[in-house]
């Protein structure tokens, strides 16, 4: 029986158990789409990767899924399957380019913390929808919107200690996108929690891509073009960032978990 093999590594974090879990799997060649995806439902975690290399030296095809739809865009889970190709794979340079729904991406490596190179997205005044409104209870400062919503508020502690009404939430279709919500940060320059509407995994615990649209936010609310930034959820994670205009960089470090193999029929 064919065999892929798997890692499960947490990003974000320099701790096991912390951080954004994500599933890679190294391929040879594309597997049909639904494949794909029944093996992210089966990981059941936030994101699960699949990379296959190209002819080019240290390029390679990468796509995400969560256990429900495909991403157009995902930070920890390409920051993960960077870690697998440094630290299991040998790849012994110091740059890596994956090619995505989202355009080319790039991660550097510096000792032990990876780089990503992503897009920047930043956002827009938006109006918010009563369902997001309701369910988060309590109306923030500002509200925009890129791919995702963000609700600004004007105090650390109220993005720690908000507890959406996911009944209510999931009224609402957010696909691909998800709620933000994010104050100014007292130990750090900012923080934030990533919610997506109608998902088996609720609150994502560090979300790298939300940072596309964060980083441009509050790179000009602090008038800083390098920032650290933390995820308040349970698992918790740390982001170094940095606004470079159309691009924004976002560093972080992680820890494997596990190493093994998927049989596949």
């Amino acid at each position: 029986m064919p065999h892929i093999p798997i890692y499960q590594v947490d990003a974000f974090t320099d701790e096991l158990f912390h951080g954004n879990p994500a599933a890679v799997c190294q391929l040879e060649a594309w597997l049909p789409t639904d494949i794909l995806q029944k093996i992210a439902a089966e990981n059941f975690l936030p994101e699960t990767a699949f990379f296959v290399p190209t002819p080019q030296s240290g390029h390679y095809e990468l796509r995400w899924f969560t256990p429900e739809i495909e991403m157009d865009l995902c930070g920890h889970a390409t920051l993960a399957t960077a870690h697998v190709l440094f630290n299991h794979l040998g790849w012994d340079m110091h740059q890596l380019t994956f090619h995505t729904q989202s355009g080319p991406l790039a991660v550097s490596k510096n000792n032990d913390l990876l780089t990503l190179n992503f897009p920047s997205r930043p956002a827009t005044t938006a109006s918010l929808p009563p369902e997001i409104l309701k369910g988060m209870g309590v109306y923030p400062m500002e509200v925009l919107k890129a791919r995702d919503y963000i609700l600004v508020y004007h105090d650390e502690e109220i993005v720690r200690n908000l507890q959406p009404d996911k009944a209510i939430l999931d009224q609402i279709n957010l696909d691909p996108g998800g709620i933000i919500i994010t104050a100014k940060g007292k130990e750090v320059d900012f923080v934030s929690r990533f919610f997506t509407p109608q998902a088996s995994i609720f609150e994502d615990p560090v979300t790298g891509s939300a940072h596309c649209s964060l980083i441009p936010f509050w790179s000009a609310q602090l008038d800083k073009k390098e920032m650290v930034a933390l995820q308040l959820s349970a698992r918790k994670g740390k982001l170094y960032c940095v606004d470079a205009g159309d691009r924004v960089f976002i560093g972080g470090h992680c820890k494997t978990y596990l190493e093994g193999n998927i049989f596949v029929p």
